[in-house]
């Protein structure tokens, strides 16, 4: 058969894609040792203290050797969770729209210099979580605050087109587990899903593939014999998530689920003074919608870039300041030298170990539930970026990254790697050879992945 037949039959791209490469025999389509079952990527604006422009050295990036090296200031919070990660010197984003925080936003998921194509976590949600309830979850903190929208956000599915995370933790809770967590309760029982019409195009692509059937060799018939079979497993989950019957999530870690949403309303949503609150019960939900099967592929993006997030509000932080206003960019702009003297530099440093402390939360939730042979840690892809690397130029080379977790084995972490120059497409390129797909390039200057960083 033609391609652009199979496809046709096979009535979709969402449910030909897994199958088509199953034909063609993708490593992507099946499971292996030694990858990680899910990948998170975990966004925070307006860049670090990096190199200044008179010379000093950067508040962020490590220095050391790749097994000998000691954290920096920024990174600090993340001391328990060292051993756990991989750090990163060297890695450009390209010259193009170098000084810009809309053209680092464009190009950090896509790889693509310039802006334009999909984003890697788009990529991996038709690929590696094609079959999965939901094949990626998008969750933001005040990411839309003030109608942001386009280059505001990360998540791209074609060029030039982003897509808007949910700001609100109830919101998605209910579009991922079909009812809305009770305020004060905590949770407590399974969550249950709601009725779905997914179950019908699943039963007319069943019968369409049916037909196709009869027109294959044996081996494909087979390998369509195993896809039906995956198939119709959906089918009975989507069919079972109505309101009478739990959710059929084998993981036991599904009947201890916790999101109390108390205090945080659609009111009060966008009031810096709650942030805290909304990223903590974001990270949660994500977290939970893993650990239940629900989803392996998230992006969780806080705030967004040039962001007027007053962090200066936050109760029980280190830049707590109720007579005080401090904004995000605002503090990023701290000046040509690193001046402890300067109230944004000052509160630019507390702001971003405040970031890192999130992102080392969400470590550890992660480690916390035991999966297999260690925790979901173990099995985990964890990315930490921003749009630009030192906040007061812009600039989009040595970019403050970080990834956490061992990916089932697929990288060894508790190491800085330092590559003089390299375009960070190659990252892109590692994560998802971590996730098990087999690609040499994705955006722009990539060649096969980061040597040295899988396993």
């Amino acid at each position: 058969m033609r391609r652009r037949d199979m496809l046709k039959v096979l009535g979709g791209a969402a449910l030909a894609l897994p199958f088509y490469e199953l034909l063609i025999g993708s490593p992507s389509a099946r499971a292996a040792a030694g990858q990680a079952r899910r990948v998170i990527f975990f966004y925070f604006p307006d860049g670090i203290p990096g190199a200044s422009q008179n010379g000093e050295r950067s508040l962020w990036h490590c220095q050391g050797s790749e097994r000998d090296f000691s954290l920096s200031e920024c990174l600090g919070p993340l001391g328990r969770r060292r051993d756990d990660c991989v750090f990163f010197n060297g890695l450009s984003m390209g010259g193009t729209d170098a000084g810009s925080h809309p053209g680092g936003a464009k190009k950090l998921l896509t790889g693509v210099d310039g802006g334009g194509g999909e984003s890697i976590d788009r990529f991996l949600a038709r690929t590696f979580g094609a079959q999965d309830p939901h094949r990626m979850i998008y969750l933001g903190a005040m990411a839309n605050h003030n109608g942001a929208s386009g280059d505001k956000h990360v998540s791209y599915d074609g060029p030039g087109h982003t897509i808007a995370p949910e700001d609100n933790p109830m919101r998605a809770f209910e579009r991922i587990f079909g009812q809305a967590p009770a305020p004060g309760s905590g949770g407590g029982q399974a969550p249950q899903a709601a009725p779905s019409t997914r179950a019908t195009v699943i039963d007319g692509v069943l019968a369409e593939m049916h037909d196709l059937r009869a027109r294959l060799g044996q081996v494909d018939k087979a390998r369509l014999d195993a896809h039906l079979e995956s198939l119709r497993e959906v089918e009975q989950r989507i069919k079972a998530n109505n309101v009478n019957n739990p959710p059929p999530v084998q993981d036991t870690r599904c009947d201890q689920w916790r999101l109390d949403p108390s205090g945080l309303n659609e009111g009060v949503l966008y009031d810096p003074g709650h942030f805290p609150t909304a990223l903590k019960l974001q990270i949660d939900l994500m977290v939970q919608a893993m650990a239940c099967g629900l989803t392996r592929v998230g992006t969780l993006q806080a705030s967004h870039h040039t962001s007027e997030l007053i962090m200066s509000r936050f109760a029980d932080s280190e830049m707590y300041d109720p007579g005080y206003d401090m904004r995000s960019h605002q503090a990023s702009h701290y000046g040509a030298s690193h001046n402890r003297g300067h109230r944004e530099f000052r509160d630019f440093v507390l702001q971003r170990r405040w970031f890192v402390a999130q992102f080392t939360y969400l470590l550890d939730q992660l480690a916390q539930r035991p999966e297999g042979d260690g925790s979901m840690l173990d099995h985990s892809l964890v990315w930490l970026c921003t749009e630009v690397s030192d906040g007061n130029t812009h600039l989009h080379d040595d970019m403050p990254f970080v990834l956490g977790g061992r990916a089932g084995g697929a990288i060894n972490t508790g190491r800085l790697l330092q590559y003089g120059w390299r375009p960070h497409s190659d990252l892109l390129v590692s994560i998802a050879q971590a996730a098990g797909q087999n690609i040499q390039n994705f955006g722009w200057n990539s060649s096969g992945g980061l040597p040295g960083l899988l396993a």
